[in-house]
């Protein structure tokens, strides 16, 4: 493929056939600017080009809740086969629009982004070396549930689709429990192409600054050494870098320590739960795209595109390197002897971060008389702030040679199928001395959260016991790339393990009792015969 000499040159070549190719124009370049396409213009566009291009196919990729389908696009030079294309080592993109349908700039940037490298000189150069796989949009029924009101403080488009789907879930909080067809369709395409490198798509909510886009990275330490040094070292510094020659200047996601940025950003903890956090369990490096609600849609737009366009090119450029590291990962996770199952931010590790950032100020309301919060845009400022990239991994524990699952748990069951684990099922009744749990205590809400009274605070006791299984059972070994999210799903004190999220809730219940003053008597006679007990 075609190397450039600098990042100057590279960025030139973007600049000039990034979006004012125009051949086959999109619904939004066809609109005025302030406009997102609906889910059949998108389809119908894609199925369009697709027609019209033999580097393009869109198919069906699985079921979603509202009854029409999840669609998959995929952009490659070597034809579709997933385990042909990853067999000659080609590198795969994935990027999730739509998530949530109120903040669509995925959506649109997409589209540009497919006809880009699927008929630009230099997007069908990158196609050497790399295919990028497009969910168009995720969340089919946000998407159709359209209105201009939901996201009060976004700053277009004039109209926008709904955070929830159509059972009202958040499909950023699915990747885990898979409550959702919409995420069941999703994790198996995800693991039909094992993504080397994945992108989603958003807005932020929250404070207020002068940086178009934010970004969220897989949390650095969650990451098997192997991927995180490579995220670290050549690919985060490629998309910042490019940014800026962009003149978009980007700074990591405004998570705040305290009520305002200057307080510092803490690295957002993305929990298996999280479309980063789900990936990373399979040693897939992640980024969230955040666009800033407050800028024009315009620009947002333009900062999706961009971004994008950056990380297919960088996907391309290190595709060698990030096999590899992807490699050696899943061969450190098999042969790893334990696991941190949780984690929390370390704040007593501190890097800083030039932020361009507006005066906040705290000034009396006109609405209720008390005092508010107000970022002063006539007064900007640009300093070092503190950035706290870093977690600590808590709860670590020792690796299992295999999990046993009696066949009655099939939700659990069906679940480690999606997700590509391999199982293996008892041939006939055997006896097995296994270490179990007993579950001492846990916490959960009073309110349901995404459906579930979702469990913590798990405290255990470990038994060995010889139990009885049966014929059909289901043995998970270890020994896999896969065995972290093994480990993360099945431990009962991972954060967003199945136990937590209500699947083994049925061994919680008391289902037999006895009438105390019938057992009187044997109790008395018990007593009597064994004055130990």
């Amino acid at each position: 493929m075609r190397r450039y000499a600098s990042m100057a040159s590279l960025l030139a070549l973007l600049w000039l056939h990034g979006p004012v190719l125009l051949a086959q124009q999109t619904p939004y370049e066809l609109g005025n600017g302030n406009q997102s396409t609906t889910y059949a213009d998108c389809i119908r566009w894609y199925q369009q080009l697709a027609a019209q291009s033999d580097l393009v196919q869109i198919t069906e990729a699985g079921a979603t809740d509202i009854g029409l389908p999840l669609h998959s696009v995929v952009i490659s030079a070597h034809g579709f086969n997933p385990v042909a294309l990853r067999a000659a080592d080609r590198t795969v993109v994935f990027i999730n629009n739509g998530i949530h349908a109120g903040e669509p700039e995925g959506i649109d940037a997409s589209m540009a982004l497919a006809r880009w490298l699927s008929t630009s000189p230099e997007g069908k150069a990158l196609l050497a070396d790399v295919v990028v796989v497009i969910v168009p949009i995720y969340n089919v029924g946000g998407s159709l549930n359209r209105n201009s009101f939901t996201r009060a403080n976004q700053n277009g488009p004039e109209e926008y689709g709904f955070r929830g789907n159509a059972r009202n879930l958040d499909l950023n909080r699915d990747f885990i429990k898979l409550d959702s067809e919409n995420a069941r369709s999703l994790v198996r395409l995800t693991r039909l192409w094992d993504p080397d490198l994945y992108f989603e798509t958003h807005t932020t909510n929250g404070a207020d600054y002068q940086h178009i886009m934010t970004l969220i990275e897989t949390q650095r330490d969650k990451l098997r050494p192997e991927v995180s040094r490579l995220m670290q070292d050549k690919i985060t510094p490629f998309l910042y870098e490019g940014m800026a020659a962009f003149n978009m200047p980007m700074c990591p996601y405004v998570n705040t320590r305290a009520s305002t940025p200057e307080s510092g950003i803490l690295s957002f903890l993305d929990h298996p739960r999280y479309g980063t956090g789900y990936m990373a369990l399979f040693h897939c490096p992640g980024y969230v795209l955040e666009t800033h609600m407050l800028k024009s849609y315009q620009e947002r737009y333009r900062a999706t595109f961009t971004l994008l366009q950056l990380g297919i090119t960088n996907a391309a450029h290190k595709r060698a390197d990030l096999l590899q590291a992807r490699a050696a990962a899943r061969q450190a996770c098999a042969t790893a002897s334990s696991m941190a199952l949780n984690w929390r931010n370390d704040t007593s590790r501190v890097d800083s971060f030039f932020f361009r950032g507006y005066t906040a100020i705290r000034k009396p309301s006109a609405v209720h008389g008390g005092m508010r919060l107000f970022y002063d845009r006539t007064a900007p400022w640009q300093a070092n702030i503190p950035y706290y990239p870093h977690a600590l991994g808590i709860d670590s524990c020792m690796k299992p040679q295999a999990y046993l699952i009696p066949q009655a748990w099939h939700e659990v069951i069906d679940r480690l199928r999606w997700n590509g684990v391999p199982l293996f099922r008892l041939e006939r009744d055997t006896s097995i001395t296994v270490e179990m749990y007993r579950i001492l205590d846990y916490k959960s809400p009073s309110k349901p959260y995404e459906g579930h009274f979702l469990h913590s605070q798990v405290s255990l006791s470990p038994e060995r016991q010889t139990r009885q299984f049966r014929a059909g059972d289901y043995v998970v070994p270890m020994g896999y790339g896969s065995d972290r999210f093994v480990m993360e799903v099945l431990e009962p004190k991972a954060v967003d393990s199945y136990f937590n999220w209500n699947y083994f809730d049925g061994m919680l219940m008391q289902k037999e009792y006895f009438s105390g003053y019938l057992f009187e008597d044997t109790a008395a006679e018990l007593l009597a015969a064994d004055p130990a007990l």
